[in-house]
C-alpha cells in the first residue's frame, strides 16, 4: 500500500480534520476544545503528530511522539499510535511504526518506546508482532 507520511502541526487544518478524530478514538475523554489545547501545549513541549494518508488523501493512522533524553539513553517515545478501524491489519500501522523507528535512528535514539493500556490486547498483539518487548510497568497515581 502506498502511503504519504507527514507531520501535522497546530494551526494546520489537518490537525483538527484528520488527526484529532483518530486520537479521540483512543482518548474518548478528550473533547474537541481539550484536544486543541492539549495539542498546542504538547507541541510546545516537543510532541510531533505524524499522519499516514492513502493516495486519495484519507488519513489512515496517526502517531503522537517525541524525542526524550533519559537515563536509559535518547529515545523516541510514542504517546499515541492509532489506526482507523477500517484500515487495521492492512500494514498501515506497521508502516507508520517503521517510519518512526527510522526517524529515531536518524536523530540518535537508542530505542523506540511506548505505553499500551493493560486491556488493549489487540495493540499488544500488534506490538509483539513487531518484536517489541514489555520492559517495564508504568505506574500512575491520580491527583
Amino acid at each position: 500500500m502506498e502511503l504519504i507520511v507527514c507531520d501535522v502541526a497546530p494551526g494546520q487544518v489537518e490537525l483538527e480534520r484528520d488527526v484529532a478524530p483518530l486520537i479521540r478514538m483512543l482518548r474518548p475523554g478528550l473533547g474537541r476544545g481539550e484536544f486543541a489545547a492539549f495539542a498546542a501545549e504538547a507541541h510546545a513541549q516537543g510532541l510531533v503528530f505524524t499522519a499516514a494518508y492513502d493516495p486519495r488523501g484519507r488519513c489512515l493512522a496517526v502517531a503522537a511522539h517525541r524525542v526524550l533524553a533519559t537515563s536509559r539513553g535518547r529515545l523516541l517515545f510514542v504517546d499515541d499510535l492509532v489506526t482507523d478501524p477500517d484500515a487495521r491489519s492492512s500494514g498501515v500501522g506497521s508502516h507508520l511504526l517503521e517510519q518512526l523507528a527510522e526517524r529515531a535512528r536518524q536523530v540518535g535514539c537508542v530505542r523506540l518506546e511506548l505505553d499500551s493500556g493493560v486491556a488493549n490486547h489487540g495493540a499488544h498483539r500488534f506490538y509483539h508482532g513487531r518484536r517489541m518487548s514489555i520492559v517495564a510497568f508504568h505506574f500512575a497515581h491520580e491527583l
